[in-house]
Parts: structure tokens; C-alpha cells; sequence
């Protein structure tokens, strides 16, 4: 335990929902609902407003619907938040080299390592300043936690939301997490919880009293320890900067459960390109191939290969997901499938024989050609999914330009029309609504716009975005800048970031 609140923890409050509330200036301060728009979808974010009528993350989109149903419920715009997402690591780099991610909207900074505080007065003011800082460069807020450990610093942050700073001064740990409830310490989720709740441990206070013996008791050597070591205030875990991944995956649930085992199978391929996607941009290869299949009746099935060297080739990971897809029954039909990729490393060693099937394969064989295929289904628009000749898709939330109109986003389609409000991050007023053919040439996905206006004579594309301020920088004047709705209101826990927090 550090005798200075010297580690910082920030959490970005309900991430998802305030950015598409900060890009579209007619859902500011209304409900907005991030996540799956299919029967089977599951929120990933809920806007502040949205909480208020019960809708939280994790909770199944039909379920929101029937509580908030005047929400606006749009697509997750995952390029949008990664660049938000690296605005903000770029201002935490420069407090410290000690930066340890969670996820898109969640992190901790040593600031000690970095000379940015050495006690309570300079942690906060490194605190406040980080806050302006991320909002004058993003147009969103944050939350921000400081103590003396990173499960302090994180209750703290929590207590701050949204859009505040909580510092807890060491020596004041016990006295703090005491009257909280057990769930309050990392590591006790809901049945560690119910199994302390019938031996009569509802608060951190009854942890402590209990003693360490009676947890070693209840929930084993090491977790009984942690748990009472927590309980008392204890945390020594240091922030690390680099976490090396274990494995890499995606899958997908689908509306209605697969039966058609040529669809299966092509599902499964489109998956492995799209891992495979993911593992060259994380600079990895991997040996071991993981394919996942959850059937009609909830039983969930796991198969993996092992290659002789780690490879990063979309042919040879497609095959061997195949391959395992031969081994299990789908005959009744299949509602979730997953593909991923464990045993990392940082170079290739390609399977020669894998390597030399491909390339006896014919010329158009997509499997042969992979840097052909199109781009992973998460990174690009629905409608570009479309098969040629096909009528184009076009998702609610999604950003898209017209020839005469200019930027603007889906509200919605059906029966052949799409329906677009026309509006920009720094539109003063909600912008105009028009109504188009689906098919209409005139009307393009476009990229996401920067949610704060660059200055003049730079890009107001995705990467024109404004250099991070940095600690020598002046401390700018305050003044009029986009900000998330719901800032400054009594709200709830933010739950957005890739992750499920979920």
C-alpha cells in the first residue's frame, strides 16, 4: 500500500451511449440504447437516460425495448470508439509510462512512475487536469479514482461517476470499505456473494470481523485469502503497462438458429477470417485453433486443433476451424458460434503443407485468395455485407453521406426506404430528416466524423483529430465545448467498453 493516492483510475462514463449522444446532436439528453438489434441481441450500453427506466448492460435487447421503448437503440460504431479510445491512452501516456488498459474506456496510471504526483495535492490536480483535458479532446467525460491501490482507486472511481474525481486519502481504507457490500471487492461476484450472505457476511465490516481463518474456511487457500486481505484494505498489485494476451477470438449469436450445414460452415470461415483479422492487428500468431458451437437446447460444445508452429494465414485457420466443425452435430440447429485462436506468439512459422494445399487450389477459390475477401463484418457497414445485386442494408445509427445532403446517420429503414437525419457532432440544432430509397446512388456509408471539430486546415475525417495537450502545455481557459448529456445529473454505473461489465 503506497502512502500517497498516487494511482489513478479512470472509467469513461457509459462510453457507447455518450459518444453516439455526443455525434448526433438530436439524441442529447434522450435515451440511447448501444448493442445487437437482433431478437437475440444484448446491450453492450445505456445511456444515463436510459437507466433511468431500468435498462442496464447486459440485458437482452427485447428486454430494454419493453422497458424503454421510445429509446433511440442503434448499432455499436466500434472504429468510433477505438479512436476515441486511443485519444484518450495518448493523454494517459503522457502522465506516465505505466498505463495498464482494461478495455476501450477503463484504465490505470501509476502517476508516481511518471512524476506526475507524489502526494494528495499534486494526484488531484493531475486528476482534474486529465478530466479537462479528456474533454476538451474528445467532447466526452470521465470518472476518476484516486488511492493508494488499484482496488481503491476503482471504488473510488465508481463513487465519482459520472463526471467527477473521488480521492481516498491512505489510512482511511477500513474505514471506508466497511458499511460497503461484499460485491464491492473484486473478485466476489454474484455466488461468492450468496454463499457469504447465508454464513451471514453482508458488508466488507463482517469480512474483517470473520477473520481470515473463516474465509480460508469458506472459500478455499487462496480465494478466502485474497478476500479477507481485500477486506482489510490490502492491495499491493502493482500497474502493469503491458498485458500479454492469452488468445484471440470472436463469435457471433444468431437471430434464428442455423440448420443448414453449408450455412453453418460458411459462418464458421467468415469467422476465422474475422479472428484472424484481430490477431495480425494485435502483431500475433497462434498454434491452437478453438472453434465454439452453442446448439438449440444452450450446450455449448469446444473443439481445438493444435498446428505444429503458430501461424497468422487465414487459409490455414479457416481449414482447421472446418475441420472441427466436421466433429460435432449440429442436427438440431446451432444459435451461437465462435471461433479463436490461444497459444500466441509473436512470429510465424507456417505450416508448409497447409501453405502448398492452398495454393493447388483454383484460381477464384476465396480460400486462395484471402486478401480478396472482404473486410471482417464488425468493421464495415451492414449494407456492405450485401451479396452483388442484392438490396443494400443499412443499420440504424450507422454513418452515411449524401451527394446533395452531407453527413448524417441511419434513424431506420424498412419496406425499401431508409430513413437519414442530416447532422454533424458540432451542429448547433438536430439536423433535418429525409426519407430515400435503399437503393438511392446518391447515398453512401461514409466513415465516423471526429466528435470535436478539428481546427481549421485539418481533416474532419476519422483521423483528423487534434494533438493530445501535454503537461507543459497551458492550462486552456474554460469555455463552451460538446459535452455528453447527462453530465452534472444524479446517474448510474457506466457499463460501455467492449467488455462486459458487462
Amino acid at each position: 500500500m503506497r502512502p500517497a493516492p498516487t494511482i489513478l483510475h479512470l472509467d469513461m462514463d457509459a462510453f457507447f451511449a455518450a459518444a453516439e449522444q455526443a455525434a448526433k446532436p438530436s439524441l442529447r439528453g434522450k435515451p440511447v440504447v448501444v448493442g445487437g438489434l437482433g431478437p437475440r441481441g444484448v446491450v453492450a450500453t445505456a445511456s444515463y437516460e436510459a437507466r433511468r427506466f431500468g435498462v442496464h448492460s447486459a440485458m437482452p435487447m427485447a428486454q430494454a425495448r419493453r422497458l424503454c421503448p421510445n429509446a433511440a437503440y442503434l448499432v455499436p460504431r466500434f472504429s468510433l470508439y477505438r479512436t476515441v479510445s486511443d485519444q484518450v491512452m495518448e493523454l494517459l501516456g503522457l502522465l506516465s509510462p505505466l498505463v495498464e488498459p482494461l478495455s476501450l474506456d477503463e484504465a490505470f496510471v501509476d502517476l508516481e512512475a511518471g512524476g506526475a504526483a507524489d502526494d494528495s495535492h499534486s494526484a488531484r490536480e493531475a486528476g482534474e487536469r486529465l478530466r479537462r483535458d479528456i474533454l476538451a479532446a474528445t467532447g466526452l467525460t470521465g470518472s476518476v479514482g484516486l488511492a493508494g491501490s488499484k482496488m481503491l482507486a476503482k471504488i473510488a472511481s465508481e463513487q465519482a461517476k459520472p463526471d467527477g474525481l473521488v480521492l481516498i486519502e491512505p489510512g482511511t481504507e477500513r474505514e471506508l470499505l466497511g458499511p460497503m457490500p461484499v460485491r464491492t471487492l473484486p473478485g466476489v461476484g454474484p455466488a461468492t456473494g450468496e454463499h457469504l450472505r447465508r454464513a451471514g457476511m453482508t458488508t466488507v465490516a463482517d469480512l474483517a470481523e470473520a477473520g481470515e481463518d473463516e474465509l480460508v474456511r469458506l472459500l478455499g487457500k487462496a480465494h478466502g485469502g485474497a478476500i479477507f486481505r481485500m477486506a482489510m484494505g490490502r492491495d499491493d498489485r502493482p500497474v502493469v503497462a503491458e498485458r500479454d494476451a492469452k488468445s484471440v477470438s470472436v463469435e457471433d449469436t444468431f437471430d434464428v438458429d442455423l440448420h443448414d450445414r453449408v450455412r453453418i460452415r460458411t459462418e464458421v470461415e467468415r469467422l476465422a477470417d474475422r479472428c484472424v483479422h484481430r490477431l495480425r492487428a494485435s502483431g500475433h500468431s497462434g498454434r491452437t485453433i478453438v472453434l465454439k458451437v452453442r446448439r438449440f437446447d444452450f450446450s455449448t460444445l469446444t473443439r481445438s486443433e493444435t498446428l505444429r508452429g503458430p501461424t497468422d494465414d487465414p487459409a490455414v485457420v479457416r481449414e482447421a476451424a472446418t475441420r472441427l466443425l466436421d466433429a460435432v452435430d449440429t442436427t438440431g440447429g446451432v444459435r451461437l458460434l465462435g471461433v479463436g485462436v490461444s497459444g500466441l506468439a509473436d512470429y510465424t512459422q507456417e505450416d508448409l503443407f497447409a501453405q502448398a494445399a492452398a495454393g493447388d487450389r483454383p484460381e477464384g477459390d476465396p480460400a486462395a485468395e484471402p486478401s480478396r475477401r472482404q473486410a471482417p463484418a464488425e468493421d464495415r457497414p451492414p449494407d456492405r455485407e450485401a451479396a452483388p445485386g442484392a438490396a443494400r442494408r443499412w443499420a440504424a445509427g450507422q454513418d452515411v453521406r449524401h451527394a446533395d445532403h452531407g453527413a448524417g446517420w441511419v434513424q431506420g429503414s424498412g419496406l425499401g426506404r431508409v430513413t437519414v437525419r442530416f447532422e454533424e457532432p458540432w451542429s448547433a440544432l438536430p439536423g433535418r430528416v429525409r426519407t430515400f430509397a435503399v437503393d438511392d446512388p446518391g447515398l453512401e456509408p461514409s466513415d465516423p466524423l471526429p466528435l470535436v471539430r478539428p481546427p481549421e486546415g485539418q481533416s474532419s475525417g476519422p483521423a483528423g483529430r487534434p494533438r493530445p495537450r501535454s503537461p507543459a502545455d497551458p492550462v486552456p481557459e474554460p469555455g463552451p465545448s460538446p459535452s455528453p448529456p447527462g453530465a452534472g445529473e444524479a446517474v448510474g454505473r457506466s457499463g460501455g467498453d467492449g467488455r462486459s461489465r458487462p
